[in-house]
């Protein structure tokens, strides 16, 4: 069963696959990922977070690196890919496996796979820009975050509250991210090779 879904994830990305694109073309396609990998997560829930009020935390989400209006516009797409990079590195554990129903976890990881691909032919237009970009690279915030919600894991013991406190806080940083890609959409005529259709 597990090798049957392994392919059909491999078939699903491949179909969704840029065909060899070198240009940066986001369309409908990645908000729709994008809205699908927030059902799934809410559709993963397995306990009530009331159950966990003690297992609580407060991440710190940096809300100035997602924050469309005081991200450079080269380094938005930075942003939003270290967001979906550090999300599959949480879920694509062997501890995750062994908390979250296997099918949801797995349509999860193929939408964020998806969602990468999607942006990697922006991301490699955008390296030289951002790396000229004044100030800090916001990508370290992201992956401090991250880091935070990894040894908060560790910390719990990934226990059943921790991943539900976890799989809130993400859902929540994708509200977030979702108001950058709004955001980029509407300084689309000022990214080079961005279209968003």
């Amino acid at each position: 069963m597990a090798l049957m879904l392994s392919l059909l994830s491999a078939l699903v990305v491949l179909s969704h696959g840029h065909g060899g694109s070198l240009g940066c073309n986001l369309t409908l396609n990645h908000d729709l990922v994008s809205n699908e990998n927030v059902v799934l997560l809410d559709q993963m829930r397995r306990i009530s977070l009331s159950l966990c009020l003690d297992d609580r935390k407060d991440f710190r989400f940096p809300q100035q690196a997602v924050n469309g209006s005081q991200v450079q516009r080269t380094q938005a797409i930075s942003v939003l890919y270290e967001m979906l990079v550090q999300t599959s590195r949480v879920f694509f554990t062997e501890q995750s496996s062994a908390a979250w129903n296997t099918t949801l976890l797995h349509q999860l990881l193929t939408g964020l796979h998806r969602q990468l691909e999607d942006l990697e032919p922006c991301l490699v237009q955008d390296v030289g820009q951002a790396e000229s970009a004044a100030g800090k690279d916001p990508t370290l915030a992201v992956k401090r975050y991250f880091l935070g919600i990894r040894l908060y894991l560790k910390q719990k013991k990934y226990s059943d509250c921790a991943w539900e406190v976890v799989r809130e806080e993400i859902m929540s940083s994708f509200s977030s991210s979702t108001s950058l890609q709004e955001g980029l959409r509407k300084k689309d005529g000022d990214l080079p090779g961005l279209t968003l259709n």
